[in-house]
């Protein structure tokens, strides 16, 4: 089996299911146990300065303030997943994804941006995407997404709303002139 961590998952546009409908997920894991991602391209209504609050970690003089908040996925959406350049040997709890690319979920990395420290380029998820071991290749034969190595450019450069069609057009594809509906030859 070929692991495609660090790769982005591209829902197809017949994609239904209201929690992937237009997403780009980035994968973090991919093994023979199951998969793992967020959804890098849908911002929430809520800012780092909200979750801060929330958390009572201060932030006032944070430049981090108004940096958006992720939908990351519909299990565990009550955790932080806060994808990031760098290493992930700088905090309590992360994993190394990709040569400069980690995980972090602990506390540590959001009280370090709520004092302006931590890491330049990041983002922070709320909730993830999951597949049981299989599933996800299922997913993949039904035609339900699309696969392309991941870049951190357009995770971490791009607008959210222009990540998907970039990544489409790694591969050469205009999303927007594919049709929903499958035919059969």
């Amino acid at each position: 089996m070929q692991s495609l961590k660090h790769h982005f998952l591209l829902a197809m546009p017949h994609q239904e299911d209201p929690n992937f409908s237009g997403s780009l997920v980035y994968l973090c894991d991919h093994d023979e146990n199951g998969s793992m991602g967020v959804i890098v391209n849908h911002p929430l209504d809520v800012t780092l300065d909200a979750l801060f609050d929330q958390l009572e970690l201060g932030g006032e003089e944070s430049p981090h303030r108004e940096t958006p908040v992720y939908f990351g996925g519909p299990m565990h959406k009550d955790r932080g997943f806060i994808l990031h350049r760098g290493d992930s040997d700088d905090w309590d709890s992360s994993i190394q994804v990709e040569d400069g690319i980690a995980l972090t979920t602990s506390m540590d990395i959001l009280q370090a941006l709520a004092v302006g420290r931590g890491p330049e380029h990041f983002l922070v998820c709320l909730g993830c995407a999951g597949w049981d071991a299989g599933h996800m290749e299922e997913e993949l034969k039904d035609n339900a997404w699309l696969t392309v190595e991941g870049q951190s450019n357009i995770l971490f450069s791009m607008p959210p709303a222009e990540r998907l069609s970039a990544a489409a057009g790694v591969l050469g594809i205009d999303l927007n002139l594919m049709t929903r509906d499958a035919g059969h030859a």
